[in-house]
Parts: structure tokens; sequence; C-alpha cells
């Protein structure tokens, strides 16, 4: 059944006759781009893709019109829940907000496991490596994909000493692009270099049957290196190995993508470093694929610091090329992965993308003066591959350590990773086959005695798991005690009940966020801000975030607590919402009582975007409706608009109040009352007051007759007008 927007998604109902479920599509789906110039709304844009049916639109979208134009590139959304029912939710979140790439990564190390793994104990929670976790998975993201209008392509990890089994397993399952880099598994998970390789090159083939989209990992160097703006010439030839190595086994460049980390960060000179390195990864693998993502190694927890390295990153992204942009948050510091930092990442790379629509035609690059520093790189890097070559090739380097070592190659630090060629995890299981050696399976690498005649190898047996799905074996479960059943239970208890809790990772998880500034040292701030969560009654506080203002002026703290009480969804009262009049009433109403308002901005307040979308024509204000007003303008001092109201008969006055201060707004609202009834003209007059801090219970009680807040419209107003006038004059 097609997803309700209004419903949330059932993970029973995916969970559901789950062996009986086969993937609607298979291989990495690219976004459709749009041709340039394509208009949208008022605007026109040059590297937009087609439009999704159902979305959330950045938040500057209700100005002009809701539109929300996609950006040209695949965004990814990176998830790490650590369990895969709560995954899914937060893919529905991220896809409504524009990703279509979902990666979901490791809370336990995915390539330490040696083996397949049937059923979802709590243990392996984040790893998408069991069968059950990718069907359901791809399941959801069938109906996800339904109802956003765009293919969602699912992500996972070919790595470990299992490579190869789940490489197959991510063909059979239906997952659309994976990382897989022999690489990554000698330098970081200690696996013996020569069974990496090979168990690489039959994993990449089997992906490259399927079309899957491989990304390297040759990032790792650059996001682990202590000084990682000296790995550059190092990164390149890790990228050059593992493409030449895939496209030797049969993947096509177009389904290979490098993950590009810029080196550095602010307060280093980022945009220049980071500009220069992209410029010359361009160059020297044209034809392949760019995946570009943010350092983890310089990610601290404060989220402001993340976005602002995300934004000058995906620039580096509009000014070179991106064919996937990733989106890294605040919880690669924070180890908390949130739904909401998640989405927020989702929404940092779009906004980016799209505010930079076309950049490249306005902003051309001097490759004059960039050029001997892409050279420079170049030219490290095949010193680097030569002196490779002279010691014995890859498997002699690495036991020599050339590899994330922290000096400029040919400069050496003597610190890099060292694995010895004979040793590590599965040494000495690589075995030659025998001449006559066959396996009746399709997509198998290497030496294979079929007999002739064949179409595929798999008519031997009557067909392989790639070709007859009824063969793969689907274990629900092998701990009925601890499975994703037991986990459900008391969130659809809850459900059932109708009781409600915060959450940021897990349903129903409890855990709320706090931010305050307490005026003391660091110290004494954080023992503060625990102290206060605890009097709150909150349960396990502890500080996420902070943020110095001055050693002894002040600190800024973000903490995170538990909730210790649910809510009765039933008997929560719901903000009221605006009674809004048809309108051919409101026409009708004020052709038959014209009315004349008095509006502007009261005090010292400047601001007048507000109150002009309220009252003019061409933003729908109350003018549409057949309204006069006179416009005073802005900083309009309390008396004015008393003797603007007398001189023009108007009924109506209109203030708009933005500053706050001193509790400014309200002192004005009260003089505009008092002047009033000083007057004499009150009770002949309405009194609106509007701006992002007025509620209508703050405006009465400053003696005004109504007040409007955040996201007020001009009909919310005549609305009201209609009303209350017409109660008056009845």
């Amino acid at each position: 059944m097609p997803l309700d927007k209004k419903v949330k998604i059932s993970i029973k109902a995916i969970l559901e006759n789950l062996d009986e479920y086969r993937p609607k599509r298979k291989g990495w789906t690219w976004r459709r781009s749009l041709p340039k110039g394509t208009g949208v709304g008022y605007f026109s844009y040059d590297q937009i893709s087609e439009p999704i049916k159902n979305s959330v639109p950045l938040p500057a979208a209700h100005y002009f019109n809701g539109i929300d134009p996609q950006p040209d590139c695949v965004i990814t959304s990176e998830i790490a829940s650590g369990r895969f029912e709560d995954d899914i939710r937060r893919m529905r979140m991220a896809a409504w907000h524009g990703a279509d790439h979902i990666m979901v990564i490791r809370t336990l190390g995915q390539s330490h496991i040696d083996g397949l793994i049937e059923g979802t104990p709590e243990g392996i929670g984040g790893i998408p490596i069991t069968r059950k976790q990718l069907r359901a998975s791809r399941k959801a993201l069938d109906l996800i994909e339904e109802e956003v209008g765009r293919p969602i392509n699912f992500h996972s990890y070919v790595s470990g000493i299992a490579g190869p089994e789940i490489a197959v397993l991510f063909a059979e399952e239906g997952v659309n692009g994976a990382h897989q880099d022999p690489q990554y598994n000698v330098l970081y998970r200690g696996i013996n270099p020569i069974r990496s390789f090979v168990d690489a090159a039959v994993a990449k083939k089997i992906m490259a049957s399927s079309e899957m989209l491989q990304i390297d990992g040759a990032h790792n160097a650059n996001a682990s290196a202590k000084r990682a703006w000296k790995v550059m010439p190092e990164l390149l030839v890790q990228h050059a190995i593992n493409c030449a190595y895939s496209v030797k086994v049969g993947m096509k460049k177009e389904s290979i993508a490098l993950s590009t980390v810029p080196p550095v960060s602010a307060p280093a000179p980022e945009f220049k470093m980071n500009f220069i390195y992209a410029l010359t990864l361009r160059e020297l693998f044209k034809g392949y694929k760019f995946r570009a993502q943010m350092n983890t190694r310089y990610i601290e927890s404060d989220l402001m610091d993340a976005t602002r390295i995300h934004v000058l990153d995906t620039l580096v992204s509009r000014l070179t090329s991106a064919d996937v942009q990733s989106t890294i948050t605040p919880d690669e510091g924070r180890n908390v992965p949130w739904h909401v930092n998640s989405v927020k990442g989702v929404e940092t790379a779009k906004h980016t993308l799209i505010a930079l629509d076309g950049i490249k035609d306005l902003l051309k690059v001097d490759y004059d003066q960039a050029r001997p520093e892409i050279r420079e790189l170049k030219m490290r890097a095949i010193l680097f591959m030569e002196e490779m070559l002279e010691v014995g090739g890859y498997f002699e380097a690495a036991e020599d350590a050339f590899f994330v070592d922290n000096g400029c190659y040919p400069e050496r630090s003597g610190d890099g990773i060292a694995r010895p060629k004979n040793g590590g995890i599965g040494a000495h299981t690589v075995i030659p086959r025998d001449p006559d050696y066959m396996a009746p399976v399709c997509d198998h690498f290497g030496i294979n005695a079929l007999p002739d005649g064949l179409e595929k190898p798999c008519e031997l047996i009557d067909g392989c798991t790639f070709h007859n799905a009824d063969k793969i074996q689907f274990i629900d479960e092998f701990d009925e005690t601890d499975c994703v059943s037991k986990r459900l239970d008391p969130v659809l208890e809850d459900r059932s009940a109708n009781a409600l809790q915060p959450e940021v990772e897990w349903a129903g998880d409890a855990w709320i966020q706090l931010d305050m500034t307490i005026p003391d040292n660091e110290e004494y701030a954080e023992a503060a801000a625990i102290e206060i969560a605890r009097r709150l009654n909150l349960e396990e506080p502890s500080v996420l975030s902070k943020t110095v203002l001055h050693p002894s002026e002040g600190v800024y703290l973000e903490l995170k607590a538990r909730l210790p009480f649910k809510l009765d969804r039933d008997t929560l009262q719901l903000p009221e919402k605006p009674h809004l009049v048809e309108e051919d009433e409101i026409f009708d109403f004020f052709e038959k009582n014209p009315l004349n308002v008095v509006a502007g901005t009261v005090g010292n307040d400047e601001h007048s975007v507000g109150i002009r979308e309220i009252l003019d024509v061409k933003h729908g204000g109350i003018e549409k409706y057949g309204v006069k007003y006179a416009y005073l303008g802005t900083s309009v001092q309390p008396e004015k608009f008393i003797d603007a109201a007398i001189e023009t008969n108007a009924r109506v006055v209109l203030i708009s109040t933005i500053v706050t201060h001193n509790d400014v707004h309200v002192a004005n609202m009260k003089k505009i009352h008092e002047l009033a009834i000083e007057k004499g003209v009150r009770e002949g007059l309405l009194l609106i007051a509007g701006g992002t801090q007025i509620t209508s219970d703050l405006a009465v009680s400053a003696g005004m007759d109504a007040g409007f807040g955040r996201g007020t419209q001009g009909i919310h107003v005549a609305s009201y007008l209609v009303r209350t006038l017409g109660r008056r004059n009845t």
C-alpha cells in the first residue's frame, strides 16, 4: 500500500512477508538534470534536476511560493541510529528534505565481521549486513521513493574478510552503492594485503554485475592522519590504485566514484588548499565520478562549526564538480546520531548547491595561478608511485609503512602504518585454483573451467541466486529474545496507548536537548548546567558541546538529558487554528462595508517587510480584498497612529513591532491603547499588533484587541476583521 504522509510508516507492515519481498530495481540511479535556464517559480536555474512530488522545502521557501528546486547532484544522508527500524523512519525524513543516497554507516565495524550474519540482534545494530536488515530497508525505500517521486539509492560497505559474501548479499537484495577499497582493509582493519586484494577482485566483479556505484576509501588517510594536508600526494596514489584495479576487474568508469575529502579546515588557509587539491583530483581522474565529503578529522561537537565547514566544502564542489554531495554533521564529533542533524546536513547541502547555482559561469579559475601547485601535487604522487614500484609494488610499500605517513611525499615522518605482506587477518588463506576448477555461478572472478556452449554458468544448476531469487535462503531471526520484534513491543504499546515522548535517535527514547549560557568560566559553567538539568528533574544529563564566549564572562553549552515522564496524546491542548473566512465572503463584506486602515512600524523600529506583506496586494495582503490603508512607514511614534486614525476616519490601527529589547514592544502597545482612551476614540478603533514575538494573549494583555505572530498572512488579518467588524456592525 502507498504511504500516507499523515501516517507514520508501519515497521510491522514492512516486516510482514519479508521472505517473499524482491527489490523493485537494482543498480545506481542518477538524478535527471533539467536544461540550463529551466524556470521554477520566479527564477531560472542552470544546475537543477527533476522536481519531486512530496518534500519539505528550505525554510525561506514560503517567501517564494513554496518552491523546492532540486540540485543536479545526488545528496547523501548518513544514518547511524543503530536500529534499522529507526533508520527506516529517518530515511523517510531525509528523503522528504532532498536526500536520494541513504548511507547507513556503522555503529560497529562491519569490516571486523568475518562471515554473514542472519537475524537482527542488538549487538549488530547499525550495520546493514544481515539479510533481514537490508531487505526491510530496501522494501521501505521502495515505498518512500514512490512517496517522494524519485529513486533513492541505498548504500553500505563491502569490506572485511567477508567482503565477497557481502557483495553477493548486496547484489541479491538490491543495494545500489557500496564502499569497496582493498587498501582500507589493509591499512585500517589489519587484513592480509594479498587476501584483501583477491577478495576485492571478487567483490568488484559482483558489484559490476549489479551496476552498483563503488566509492573508495582513500579519504580515510585524510581523516585519520595527524597532518592531513601532508598526505595529499598519497591520497592521489590510493585513488589511482583502486580506480585502476576496479577497471581491470571489469567495472565501468562511470560506476567508480572517488571519495574526495578536503585536506584542511580553518584556521588553516582552508579554501586555497582545498580548492587546489580538488582541481588536481579532477584533472587526474577525468571520466570517473566524484563523491565530495567533509573531512571528519576536524569536526567537533559544535553544530555551527560543522555547518560552516560543510558550506565551504560544498562551495568547492560547485566550483569544481561533485556527482554525489555527502553530508556530515556534528554527530561525528558527538557520537549521538540524531534525526534532526541528519536532516540539517541534507538541508545545508541543498541550500548551498542551489544558492551557488551557475557560479562556474560567473567565476573562472585562474589556471595560470593554480598550475604550479597542481603540478607539484601530481609530481609528488608520481614520485610516490615510482618508489612504490622500486621497492616491489603495493604489498612491499605497505610493509615499509609508505601509507598514512605524516610527511608530504617524498618527505617522510616515519610514522606510517606498516602492514606485513604475509601477516594480518586471513594470512595464508589464498589458495591457487586447479586448472579444472569450476563454479556454476554467474559473475565469478578468475579461473572457471566451464563447459562450452553455456549462455550463463548457472544453467548447470537451474539458475543461481542472481537469476533465481527463490533459491535465496531467508532466515528471519536466530535469537527470539534479542530482535526487532522485541524492540518494537514497547514502541507499539505506547502508540496504542497514545503515549508520547520526545526522541532524537530511537522511537520514544525521551532524550531532549537544552542550550544555555552560563556567566562563568568553563569548569563552573559545565557543573552549573548539569545541576540545572537535575533540578529540572531531568535524568542522565550530559554536556554535548561547549563554546567559550570569554574565559571568565561566559560559556554557551548544549546538553542532552532524558525526560522522566510520558505525555498522553489525547489530553494535549492543541494550538487553536486560525478561523479563516472564505475569500468570496471577505470580498463581499468589504464591498458592502468599506474600511480605512492606518498601519506602520511602531517606535524606533525600522523593520518594514512583515507589515508590507500584510498590507500589499502583491503579497496577498488585505489590499487585495478592497481595504484602503494609509501606510505611515517605519519608526512611527505611538501618537501619530492615533492622530492619523482620527484624520483619515480609520476604524483599524495595524502596528508592526519586531524589536523586543527591554520589552519596548509591550510599552508601545500599552501607549497606543492609552492614547486612544485619552483622545476618546478607543471604543471605535480596532488596535491590532503583529510581529515575530507577538502572541494574541500578549497583545491583549497590553491593551490591544488582537495580536498576530510569525507566519501570519493577509487572509488571517482580513478574516479577523470580517468576524470582528461583522459582530460590531450587528
